[in-house]
């Protein structure tokens, strides 16, 4: 597993490696991601087998604007999607209607998707670098085996996952103390707080 810097030159790596059907972990606002192309199913298969995370759970996506993340997301009312976008870039995860032809891969059992733009500065990067590639969403979920503690820095990621990645953004994470709150965008439940 290699290990980069975040300059201009290392997110271009991240994204070229994503492009490449490469499984990479990165810095968010709390915890580290993995993340992958979240169209290419083997992949997003690879991090669920890495994490030993069920696919009918689904995954979060992450992108460094709206406009990368509507080829997986059913509007709503106006108001409703203004609030949304109001609580971006941030912690803010948000549980928004699948379009039909959403891989089940990314929803799992479910007809939402949750979606973010993150408030990490090196994640919204590694995302328009991606862009810049061709992508846009990025699956992102915490690097850690499923039900257990997270990993807060690069030398946690390659010490609590040692096979399977294939690259590390070495970053700090940001300030949060949690992951990402993750509310229902119909209802505005929080699910996860």
């Amino acid at each position: 597993m290699k290990s980069i810097g975040n300059s201009t030159f290392g997110l271009r790596l991240a994204a070229q490696a994503i492009a490449a059907g490469k499984v990479i972990a990165y810095p968010t606002e709390a915890v580290f991601g993995l993340g992958c192309d979240p169209l290419d199913a083997r992949a997003v298969r690879r991090i669920l087998a890495i994490k030993r995370r069920p696919e009918h759970k689904g995954l979060i996506l992450i992108a460094a604007d709206l406009d990368a993340l509507w080829p997986f997301i059913l509007p709503l009312e106006p108001a409703r999607m203004a609030e949304i976008e109001a609580s971006w870039p941030g912690p803010n995860t948000w549980l928004l209607p699948a379009r039909p032809d959403t891989p089940t891969w990314l929803t799992g059992a479910h007809e939402t998707i949750a979606v973010r733009i993150p408030g990490h500065p090196i994640a919204r990067a590694l995302c328009a670098a991606w862009a810049g590639y061709g992508g846009g969403a990025l699956v992102s979920t915490s690097a850690n085996i499923a039900a257990r503690p997270p990993a807060r820095t690069a030398l946690e990621v390659r010490h609590r996952l040692p096979k399977g990645l294939d690259l590390i953004l070495n970053a700090r994470c940001g300030g949060s103390a949690r992951p990402s709150v993750i509310r229902d965008a119909r209802s505005g439940t929080v699910l996860r707080g």
